[in-house]
């Protein structure tokens, strides 16, 4: 284990160059692909997936919201095979710095609001000002709204961030909470390793589970602009 708490979320290099963008580069290479007229189990099940995944979040949209599919599903795939490969021993997760995470929010978060003043000009511009509103209010609600529309990239990021840093941080505790009791009592490492093993599988979950959540919510903010 590293001493440093954080040692684990610092970039890596290789020779004194940065070795991020390789990184960020390798989950696309572990997805399989076929070009045979029948495809084997582990094809069959992944295009289950795909398809299953990309049903349920385009269901609500219309045919503009569509056209997105394809980014949503590689985005979804790319995020999930991120923060799994991250639960690897001596490994480097992406989705730990903010600057990528915000490298992605930002730019998916800009299209849809741009799609929005585009195709529904007045019910983009309605959402700055909730009809019924008092007078006096009015400027006050405008800043409101405004503030709120910028922060969601921000919060798309951070949620992310968030929850993948707490996870990793948390394994690490406990890993070393764990390799400083087996030398002093066994049924208490044996109690911490078991727990240890549980929040490993939880990991896992949290791994697939705010990938979905991270571009569901792209999804949504589509949803409301097309």
């Amino acid at each position: 284990m590293n001493e440093n708490l954080f040692a684990s979320f610092a970039a890596p290099t290789i020779l004194g160059l940065p070795a991020a963008v390789l990184i960020i580069l390798f989950p696309p290479l572990l997805v399989p692909t076929s070009k045979h007229l029948i495809n084997n189990r582990l094809i069959t099940t992944q295009q289950w997936l795909i398809q299953l995944t990309s049903k349920q979040m385009m269901t609500m949209h219309n045919t503009k919201g569509r056209t997105w599919s394809l980014m949503l599903v590689s985005l979804i795939i790319f995020i999930a095979t991120t923060n799994l490969l991250g639960l690897l021993p001596h490994s480097f997760t992406p989705t730990t710095q903010l600057s990528m995470n915000l490298a992605m929010a930002i730019p998916l978060w800009a299209g849809t609001v741009v799609m929005g003043f585009r195709f529904k000009t007045k019910n983009a511009l309605a959402h700055f000002l909730p009809q019924g509103t008092p007078t006096p209010l009015i400027p006050m609600l405008i800043i409101i709204e405004t503030i709120s529309l910028f922060i969601q990239p921000m919060a798309l990021a951070v949620r992310l961030t968030a929850n993948i840093t707490a996870g990793h941080l948390l394994m690490h505790l406990i890993g070393s909470a764990t390799l400083a009791l087996s030398t002093i009592s066994l049924p208490s490492t044996l109690i911490i390793f078991t727990i240890l093993i549980l929040l490993t599988v939880l990991e896992v979950a949290v791994a697939l589970i705010q990938a979905y959540v991270f571009t569901l919510l792209v999804s949504l903010y589509l949803h409301d602009n097309t």
